[in-house]
């Protein structure tokens, strides 16, 4: 793990010469450590069901990504569910369905776990929450759901917050000074959806208020009083 770490400081140190990333990029710190080493591990699972979990804009889609360019899979749109032919599953060895929330039909969910056990195939589901703290009603969907291995992408911690910032900042095509950057990431709120509206703020002041950030709009984003700007 502190080798990891070490690559992410490097990483650091590149980003904030450069300013360019590609979409590929993905920092790994002790928050997302353990989800990120699981999916590059398979299939040597434990389960054949995994449930990769953690806030909006946590990188769980970003993760499945880089499992797909290693391994072959099916994303099956969550929006086209229930309309999916159960039997198309044998004919992949993993299955991927994003972003699963309590609105998902329970019967039709509990049968395409069921069909996927039938076929020995490998599924990775993913939530804003772990699926154990889902209010299904079904109890053999519930039974089900706690044999999956639960893998938590965690709160942000300090320097993954500062590699978003730097990130997201280079990727808007936005410079500021490496000290501001310092000052957001002792202060920004250790969450991945508070970062990520952070970065569109001071994008729309940069952008459309033709205004250059300083510390007085760094501030006042942080305090929430963009009403002087």
């Amino acid at each position: 793990m502190e080798n990891k770490i070490k690559d992410l400081r490097q990483q650091l140190f590149n980003f904030e010469h450069s300013k360019n990333f590609n979409k590929n990029d993905f920092f790994v710190s002790e928050s997302n450590f353990y989800a990120y080493s699981l999916l590059l591990s398979w299939p040597k699972w434990e389960k054949k069901i995994i449930n990769i979990h953690g806030e909006r804009y946590s990188g769980k889609t970003h993760l499945i990504e880089i499992f797909l360019k290693k391994n072959k899979g099916l994303i099956i749109d969550i929006k086209k569910f229930e309309n999916y032919d159960l039997d198309e599953l044998r004919f992949n060895e993993n299955i991927i369905i994003e972003n699963i929330s309590d609105e998902i039909d329970e019967s039709l969910f509990y049968s395409f776990i069921d069909t996927i056990d039938k076929y020995n195939k490998f599924l990775i589901l993913t939530s804003n929450k772990s699926l154990n703290d889902f209010n299904f009603k079904l109890e053999d969907l519930k039974s089900r759901l706690k044999n999956c291995l639960f893998a938590e992408i965690q709160k942000p911690d300090d320097i993954l917050i500062q590699a978003l910032i730097t990130k997201n900042l280079a990727d808007y095509q936005i410079t500021i000074d490496s000290k501001l950057i310092d000052f957001i990431s002792k202060r920004i709120t250790r969450s991945f959806t508070k970062i990520r509206e952070f970065i569109c703020t001071i994008d729309e002041i940069s952008l459309k208020k033709k205004k250059s950030i300083n510390m007085k709009i760094i501030k006042e984003i942080l305090e929430d009083k963009l009403e002087n700007i």
